[in-house]
This record gives C-alpha cells, sequence and structure tokens, in this order.
C-alpha cells in the first residue's frame, strides 16, 4: 500500500535512544557527550524534483507519483509531522591521518521510516538528505551541494544496486533553483553551479567513525551506549541484554567490508576517498564523492585528484585500505573489549577473507568455479590474466563481455577479432601481445576443458557476472551537462538503462562504448575532487 509522505510510519529510535546534544541552536561547534545534533533543514526558493526512483519509494511505502508537496520535503523546505531531523556526530581518519570531529556537514536525517526490504520483510529505513543546508558539523562549508555531485550520487548508488554490489539506495533528486559556488578542481576557479538535493536511503548511515570519535574522547559511555543500539538494530545475534558480543560484531563488519570491496573489483569501481568516516558499518557502499569507473585497465588509476600525488585510494589500493579502516575501527572498540589479541586476530583475517572472495569472483568472471584440484592452474591462470589487461590499453567492462564470444579453442588472431573493440587502440597491439594473449587462451581452453562446459553454459555464467552497462564517467557528466541546460530526459534514460546491467538492450549500445578520446582528460570524465 503506498501512500503520501505525511502519512508515513515513522520512527525515531537513534534520536530517542541514543545521547544527544544538549544545545539546539544550529551553530559550529564542537559536540562533546552525543550521537547527533537536532537541526532541520534550510529552505530553498524553488524545488523542483527531476527523479523519484519508484522501487525505493515503495521500499518505504510511499506513492511515487510527485507532487509539490513531496518536492517541498525532498528538497527540505517542509518537515512533516513524525519526522525528527538531526545530523550525526562522528569522526574520521582523512588520507591516513586522524581528523577528529567531521560530522553530517551537508547531511541531514530528515526521518526513520518503517517500510519494507526487498523481500517484502519488515525493515526501518533512514532517509536523509544530503545538500540541505549547514549543521552543527558544517565547519567551513555551507552545507549545500551541487547538482553535478548529487546527479552522479544518485546515478552510481542505483547502478550499483542493480550491479548486485552493497550500497545505499536514492529515493529522489531535486534541484533548488539557488547557485551554489564550488570549485570543482581546486585550482583557484570557483564559479557558481545549480544547487541541488539528493535523498538517500539506508537501514543506518553509521560508520566506523561513528565509534572511532567517542573513543578518541574516552568516552566509553557514549561508546557502549552506540555499539549496544547498534547490535540491538543491526546485529541482534551479538547482544544479550547488557552483554555485548563486540568481538562477533567486529568480524561480521570485517567481513562484510571484504565483501564490498571484492565486488567493487569485480565491477571496476573506485571509491575515490576510502577515509574512516566514509565505511559503512552495515558493508554497504556510501558517500558516493570522487568515484570513478575503471574503463583503461589501470590498478593505479584514482579519480580523485586530491589523491593525484600520492594515489592512496587508487583502485589496486583498496583492498589494503579496507584492512587500514578495519584495523582503526578495531582501535576505536578496544575498549569495550577483554581481549585485545582476540580483536587482533579478526583484523589480521582480513586480507585471507578479501582474497578468498576476489579469487572467486574473478575466476566467476572468466565462467569458472574454484576446485581444489585445479587450485594452482587457476591461480597462474588469474596472474596471467592480470598481466593481459596491464599490457594493451584494454577496456576492463568490454574485455570480459567480449571474452564470453571467444569460441572454445580459439587462437589468438581469432580471439583478437572478437576482442579488438575492448582495446583502446588495436592497431598498436604488438605481435608479442598478441602471442601473449595466444598462450593465455591455450592455458584457459584447457581449464574449461576440465570442467567440461561448452560455449553456451560459459557465456551464460560469464554474461550474468560481467555487465555491460556501467555508470562510466563520460556518460554521467554528458547527462550533468544536458541536465544543467534544462534536458530532463537523458537522467531518466541512463537510469533505465543501469537497471539491467547485465543484459543486452538493443538500441541502447552507446550506453556500452568505451570512453572516447575527448574523455581522457576532461574534468568530470578523468578527476573529480571531494567536493564532486
Amino acid at each position: 500500500m503506498v501512500t503520501d509522505i505525511a502519512h508515513l510510519e515513522f520512527a525515531d529510535r537513534f534520536v530517542r535512544e541514543l545521547p544527544g546534544d544538549k544545545r539546539t541552536d544550529n551553530t559550529l561547534r564542537q559536540v562533546l557527550g552525543a550521537c547527533y545534533s537536532r537541526v532541520e533543514p534550510t529552505s530553498v526558493t524553488k524545488p523542483e524534483l527531476l527523479a523519484l526512483i519508484p522501487e525505493v519509494a515503495q521500499l518505504l511505502g510511499l506513492d511515487p507519483e510527485p507532487t509539490p508537496e513531496l518536492a517541498d520535503v525532498l528538497a527540505g523546505n517542509r518537515v512533516v509531522p513524525g519526522m525528527a531531523p538531526y545530523a550525526a556526530c562522528y569522526g574520521g581518519h582523512q588520507f591516513g591521518t586522524w581528523a577528529g570531529q567531521l560530522g553530517d556537514g551537508r547531511a541531514i536525517t530528515l526521518a526513520e521510516v518503517s517500510g519494507v526490504d526487498d523481500e517484502g520483510a519488515p525493515q526501518i529505513w533512514e532517509i536523509q538528505l544530503k545538500g540541505a543546508g549547514p549543521t552543527p558539523y558544517s565547519r567551513r562549508a555551507d552545507g549545500r551541494a551541487v547538482l553535478r555531485s548529487s546527479l552522479r550520487e544518485l546515478v552510481c548508488s542505483e547502478a550499483m544496486y542493480h550491479l548486485g554490489v552493497p550500497t545505499t539506495r536514492a529515493l529522489s533528486l531535486a534541484i533548488t533553483g539557488e547557485p551554489v559556488m564550488r570549485d570543482l578542481l581546486y585550482d583557484g576557479h570557483p564559479r557558481h553551479e545549480p544547487g541541488a538535493v539528493v535523498c538517500r536511503v539506508a537501514p543506518s548511515f553509521l560508520r566506523f567513525g561513528s565509534y572511532e570519535i567517542h573513543a578518541s574522547r574516552d568516552d566509553h559511555a557514549t561508546l557502549r551506549a552506540l555499539v549496544k543500539f547498534t547490535l540491538e538494530r543491526f546485529y541482534p545475534q551479538h547482544v544479550d541484554g547488557d552483554k555485548l558480543d563486540v568481538l562477533g560484531f567486529f568480524d561480521e563488519v570485517m567481513r562484510r567490508t571484504a565483501f564490498m570491496v571484492a565486488e567493487w573489483m569485480r565491477v571496476g569501481f573506485v571509491h575515490g576517498v576510502m577515509n574512516t568516516d566514509n565505511m559503512s558499518i552495515l558493508g554497504l557502499t556510501i558517500d558516493y564523492g570522487p568515484y570513478g569507473w575503471l574503463e583503461s585497465f589501470d590498478v593505479n588509476w584514482t579519480p580523485n585528484i586530491t589523491d593525484a600525488s600520492n594515489r592512496r585510494y587508487r583502485f589496486g589500493n583498496q583492498p589494503s585500505i579496507a584492512h587500514w579502516n578495519i584495523a582503526q575501527l578495531g582501535r576505536a572498540l578496544a575498549p569495550l573489549v577483554e581481549d585485545v589479541d582476540r580483536l587482533r586476530s579478526v583484523i589480521e583475517a582480513f586480507p585471507g577473507v578479501f582474497s578468498s572472495l576476489h579469487r572467486h569472483s574473478m575466476l566467476r568472471k572468466i565462467g569458472l568455479t574454484g576446485r581444489g584440484d585445479t587450485s594452482m592452474e587457476d591461480d597462474d591462470l588469474l596472474l596471467g590474466l592480470g598481466e593481459l589487461l596491464v599490457g594493451p590499453e584494454t577496456d576492463m567492462t568490454l574485455f570480459f563481455r567480449r571474452l564470453a564470444q571467444v569460441p572454445a579453442g580459439s587462437g589468438a588472431d581469432a580471439a583478437f577479432a572478437v576482442l579488438r573493440e575492448a582495446y583502446y587502440a588495436p592497431d598498436d597491439v604488438t605481435p608479442v601481445e598478441r602471442a601473449e594473449l595466444g598462450d593465455w587462451l591455450k592455458a584457459y581452453w584447457q581449464r574449461i576443458g576440465v570442467d567440461a562446459i561448452d560455449d553456451r553454459e560459459r557465456r551464460l555464467r560469464m554474461d550474468a557476472i560481467n555487465p555491460i552497462y556501467v555508470p562510466r564517467n563520460y556518460l554521467v557528466q554528458q547527462v550533468i551537462e544536458a541536465t544543467e541546460r534544462g534536458d530532463r530526459t537523458a537522467l531518466p534514460e541512463l537510469i533505465e538503462v543501469l537497471r539491467h546491467p547485465y543484459d543486452e538492450q538493443p538500441g541502447r549500445e552507446q550506453f556500452a562504448g568505451k570512453r572516447p578520446d575527448w574523455a581522457r582528460h576532461k574534468p568530470g570524465c578523468s578527476m573529480l575532487s571531494c567536493s564532486s
């Protein structure tokens, strides 16, 4: 049953059960002994809903038909009775350095809503506006967001969901009718951009930094209250009255995080800013800032211009950073654990857990499942595959889709004819590189033969895990520019394509094309800032 937003079933567990900021003024300050500050969105002049995702509305029990009243709420102009808006208090390590208090500087949780999950089971969702005005945690910022970053978040979160990657969702995108000043590349050339608000949805936006902030202040009472709340709401198997199984909880978070990052690597996603305040306690992808999609395969690529020198958050380093972040969460939870050695053992288990998950997904990408008696051959096969991808400039997404179409037993020339469109400069692929492709294929066909997989079955397996449509950087940038010009058709079309990332969609081949030359170094297509 769907209904108007004013008649949804609201909950207020977070603000009711956890300690809050005793002050109610919306001024910048250090907030002590609290998990949140009560604050309301700041109204805007001319809200317009650009997108409303019907599947997400259905999860909330919300009528997906846009109305002026709904636009007002989702742009921050109206708070309906039952909502309990707040901004969360948290800290975090940014680029490897403790940054102290951070908090929701441009995000305001409107409410918790009683709805259903994908299977129809009861689920409480947190709905949050990003870009709805300043909070006590905004520091020197204005609490606003631009259309560019808001559209990117809506597109990517929904694309990730349909790809099968753990993620937050997006309910809506609204423009505000007010300009916002931003310096896209932090190069001293700020300009006014259209303001926007994205409404994102998740069971919770709690993050590693939510626990770090209280541990850093030796506020163990607030830390314990937050952990108890987290276990009761999201990990009930690890709490029994006042008895908290913090180690069991921590182990689950570690495994969920490992799975999430393995899924990032599977589809070629680069988060771009894996600070501990951007790591979900539920193992969800959150805070889509300067993310990017690996187009030409390069393990050292980062989309984040702020990270261009050190490349801490580059594609190939994401597993190591996740491990480091898990260690910081472990340090924050340590005051609640009697046996710190067991806590350390969970941290040390991360590389093995991730490697197993990543190996399994990479084997699936080439149509195989791991077998004990072929483990050494499989490892050699995957190593050789990596060497192929870093040789000639290769589009990761297209390579795996095209590999599924290569007939079993094909030699280098026949395979290259099928794979040709996956290379950015196919005419420049050298005879040596072709020979390396042929050598790898010989081992691959032999391994396929061990499992007795025919071409039809292999393609079905590979197409089920290797997407053809992903939110390529240049595609999203084209939609941003079209929307800024007033085009209201480009965004819905892209969202519709990304709802079916694994299916061929006749007539939409342009959404599967590799990056054109003009996009190689264009801002928004190659490098982005944290304001993106």
